[in-house]
This record gives C-alpha cells, structure tokens and sequence, in this order.
C-alpha cells in the first residue's frame, strides 16, 4: 500500500506563522506542507524598503523562510532578521534578510525570486509562498467610523482604544497569487494562526481570490487561537469566541477545529506578560458549546505557544 502524505498549509503572518511552520516540520514523514504569508507589513525595515526601493515587504516572509530552513530557526533568526546595521549610513536599522529580499526583488525583478533565492541559501525543507504578489495597504474601519491606513498604524495604535476594528480590507485589493491558490485548494487542511488576529491572520484572507479557493477547497480549517494578546496592539478581539466569529467573517464556511491552549500560566510568564504588556485571551468556552474545540497543556516556561506541542497537537488530530 502507497501512503500519502496529506498536505497541509499554514495561513498567516512571520511571527505566529513561524510557531506553526516549526510545528510541522517535525512531522514531515506525515505531512507535506507549504505556507502562505501576509504581504501588507508597513513598519519598520519593511515599510522603509517599500518606500525606498519599491518593493513588497519582506519582514513576514522572511521569519517564514527562516522558519522552514533544515537548521535552528533561532540561530537564523539571530543572523538574518534579529540583527541590524549601526553606524553604517543608508543601511542603519536593516536586518541583512531583509536587505538580501528587498535587494534581490529589486535586482531580479520579482518577490517570488527573490524568496526563492534566500529558500536555496538557508536550505528549506518547504516552499513559502507570498499570498500576494502586488502591492496593498491594509485598512481597518473603527466602531467611530474612523478609517486606518497602513499596518503599522492598526498594530500600534495612537487612537483611542475605547474604538474597535469593525472591518478590514486591503487598498488596492490585490489578487491573490496563483501559486498560494494552488496551494490552498489542493490543501487537505488549511492552519490559520496563530499571530496579530488582523495584521497577520486577516491580512492574509483578504487579497481577490483567496475566499473562493477556500471554498472551492475541501481543506479542513483548523485555527490556532492566540493564548495572550498584545495591551497596546490592535484593537481588536479579546475572548476567544470573539476570535473565532470575527475570523468567520472573512471565511466562506466556519472553522472546523479551533486548537486552544488551556494551560494556566505560571508565575515566570504572569512576569513574561507584565513586561511584555501582554494579557491573557478570555476563554469564554461556554459560547463556542456547538463547535469542535480542541484545548492543548502547553508545556516550559514560555507564554508563547511550544511548537513541539502544537506539532503533536496537529498530528493526532490529522
């Protein structure tokens, strides 16, 4: 008997994607797996090199290569994406992943290259894909009905936190790329998540083209929900239910399996959270009754989600 591997893809931004990316890769004798990153960052490196050279971003797609390389990620993270330039003119601030993207996007022509270019250089054991492969602003409308423009200015806000996000979109609404379609629908399970709920999780459904593959696709839809949230980040969902309805907004069908993290946080990351300015998501079980919630004990002394756990989390699910 031939078996095959099922395939998954993991839908989302650099940082909460990385955790799940880290989590699949210790389960490649199962699953075949590919990942689809949000394209509409503003800040910081990437929102520089956008205005600079005219490029795409590459911050998320960057820590999702790296995520996907065969060696440690936080050694390559430290390399390529933790550690900036000083004192050296134009290249202050710049990480040299995100230089070597931008750079080679800008000298070649194209992002999908340029990704494919860096694959090859940290040996990726799968591809990453950008959902998009044009250029767009993310935009959120407020419950005041104030508009925001840019990634950066919904993740870090300097209106009123009292206004909620009541809707996202991306301006202009780009289409989504043909190989991150292709992906999708041959998918047997879409992960979406963890990460930012609307500048990298939402951000990510929302080019053309994205919502028809997922319904067109039989992919299961499992979403990783988040276990604490940023105080001063986006204003956006705090209780899980809240979470899972919102997501379902910019879905064409509910999410089969929502993965929650049940485990009460100890004393180093009560710390962790204080420093951060971190807080606990309300896990408010009793209004997801009717749905297939499926909680995990989070193992070590870290408030982010263990990518072990969540890899075997996902494996005896699939």
């Amino acid at each position: 008997m031939i078996f095959m591997k099922q395939r998954i893809t993991i839908l989302g931004g650099g940082n909460g994607g990385s955790i799940s990316i880290r989590a699949l890769k210790n389960h490649l004798d199962k699953f075949s797996i590919s990942a689809i990153i949000a394209m509409s960052d503003s800040g910081s490196s990437s929102g520089k090199l956008r205005k600079e050279l005219g490029v795409l971003p590459p911050g998320d797609i960057l820590r999702a290569v790296l995520a996907m390389s065969r060696y440690d990620y936080e050694l390559m993270k430290r390399i390529f994406y933790d550690t900036r330039y000083s004192e050296h003119g134009k290249l202050q601030g710049f990480g040299i992943g995100h230089l070597f993207i931008g750079l080679a996007e800008k000298y070649n022509g194209g992002i999908v290259d340029a990704i494919r270019a860096l694959a090859q250089a940290v040996d990726v054991v799968a591809p990453v894909f950008p959902v998009t492969t044009e250029s767009a602003d993310l935009c959120v409308e407020l419950t005041n009905g104030d508009i925001v423009i840019g990634e950066h200015e919904i993740d870090r806000p300097v209106y009123s936190r009292k206004h909620r996000i009541r809707r996202a979109w991306l301006q202009p609404t780009p289409m989504v790329y043909d190989r991150a379609r292709e992906e999708i629908l041959q998918a047997d399970a879409l992960i979406i998540g963890p990460g930012s709920f609307y500048t990298s999780i939402i951000a990510t459904l929302l080019p053309e083209g994205v919502k028809d593959a997922i319904r067109e696709s039989a992919a299961k839809l499992i979403f990783v929900a988040n276990k604490v949230i940023d105080v001063e980040g986006e204003t956006g969902p705090e209780k899980l239910s809240e979470f899972v309805f919102e997501l379902e907004q910019y879905l064409p069908r509910p999410v089969d399996v929502i993965l929650y993290d049940e485990a009460l946080l100890g004393e180093k990351q009560l710390k962790q959270c204080r420093e951060k300015g971190w807080k606990e998501v309300v896990a408010d079980l009793d209004k997801l009754k009717d749905r297939t919630v499926v909680t995990f004990t989070n193992r070590g002394e870290e408030t982010s989600i263990d990518p072990v756990v969540l890899g075997e989390v996902i494996s005896t699910l699939l």
